[in-house]
């Protein structure tokens, strides 16, 4: 990195003050970050974690993975921070904060990435790294980390719903915002799969928002479909609240097994819906496990290391990702039911 020593020293006391104040492809092998971020003298950086909301079991494991990356990092400090709802203005004032803070490096999963792309510029214009997770389409950001590649991911979550409908029947698709890219592109997985592969199943209806409310608001959109569709066979929550706020919603209205409910939870959020059949699977990716590849990403480019294609970021599930440009692939999802709920404590 290439730095005025005027800068570097700047950046070298906004550090300190810091710490005193907290108790894709370029040849497609290898891509580089140029930034002015100088680290401090003692190689010490700041990561400041913004993801969609805090306060649910989703981020709160995130968050885990972060203290795990600290305790096995000697010289890396991770703050989470951010708003109680997923709200895209809430975010970029966090983001505000945290730049003016000059954290070495943020980790942002972003509620509406289109509406933060001049407040990450601003970041990275400062130095600042930047790396998203859920956020393939961003375009101000180092790197954009994925669990997997949205697509497949679609196509394995109607994979499932398809084999508990019998490949037929009439299905929807609840997703926790419009704007959410990464629930988007597994929408759009999902239905590519269908029309490919069932053609005797079809989607009743657009896309449905669950919206800021979390499990509540799929609660209640859930009763809507239930309502408005009665002959509806099946439902694949995208959003981490969505099948538990379903399974309840089937639960209430007489439903649970005969309309089948798949999609992204984890066990914490979904266990009762398992035991009882009302949610038939559930898959994820280990939030913490991503939050430690972010973690790794920042700091491999802090030291202007190249992330390249095949590199094992020493994180299960992230062994040998896949670099496209801008983008980092790893290969992370489990399926669970109640059979093997128990294998998982998060």
């Amino acid at each position: 990195m290439k730095n005025k020593i005027s800068f570097a020293l700047v950046m070298l006391l906004s550090l300190t003050l810091v710490f005193s104040g907290c108790s894709s492809p370029a040849s497609q092998a290898a891509t580089e970050k140029t930034t002015e971020q100088a680290p401090s003298s003692d190689g010490k950086i700041t990561i400041a974690n913004v993801p969609k909301m805090i306060g649910i079991a989703w981020w709160d494991r995130f968050n885990e993975g972060n203290k795990k990356f600290v305790e096995d990092n000697k010289g890396v400090e991770i703050f989470q921070t951010g708003a109680t709802q997923p709200d895209a203005s809430q975010q970029v004032r966090v983001l505000e904060d945290v730049i003016a803070q000059k954290v070495t490096g943020i980790s942002v999963i972003p509620v509406d990435p289109k509406s933060l792309e001049p407040v990450l510029k601003k970041a990275m214009d400062q130095g600042i790294i930047v790396v998203s997770h859920e956020a393939s389409n961003l375009e101000n950001v180092d790197f954009d980390l994925e669990a997997f590649k949205n697509a497949d991911y679609g196509a394995h979550l109607m994979d499932s719903l398809a084999e508990l409908m019998g490949g037929k029947g009439e299905y929807a698709i609840m997703l926790g915002g419009l704007t959410m890219q990464t629930h988007l592109e597994w929408a759009d997985g999902a239905v590519a799969r269908q029309k490919e592969k069932y053609p005797e199943m079809k989607l009743v209806t657009s896309y449905v928002e669950s919206g800021s409310a979390g499990q509540q608001g799929a609660y209640a959109k859930a009763k809507e479909l239930i309502t408005a569709y009665p002959s509806l066979g099946g439902v694949i929550g995208m959003d981490a609240v969505n099948p538990p706020g379903i399974a309840l919603a089937l639960e209430e209205t007489g439903n649970a097994g005969k309309i089948k409910c798949v999609g992204t939870s984890l066990v914490s959020m979904s266990q009762q819906y398992l035991e009882s059949g009302s949610i038939s699977r559930i898959t994820f990716w280990d939030p913490g496990l991503a939050a430690q590849a972010m973690a790794k990403i920042i700091t491999l480019i802090n030291e202007n290391k190249a992330i390249t294609d095949g590199m094992d970021l020493g994180v299960p599930g992230y062994n040998k990702v896949l670099v496209e440009g801008k983008l980092v692939f790893g290969a992370a999802w489990v399926d669970v039911t109640k059979d093997n709920m128990g294998d998982y404590n998060f």
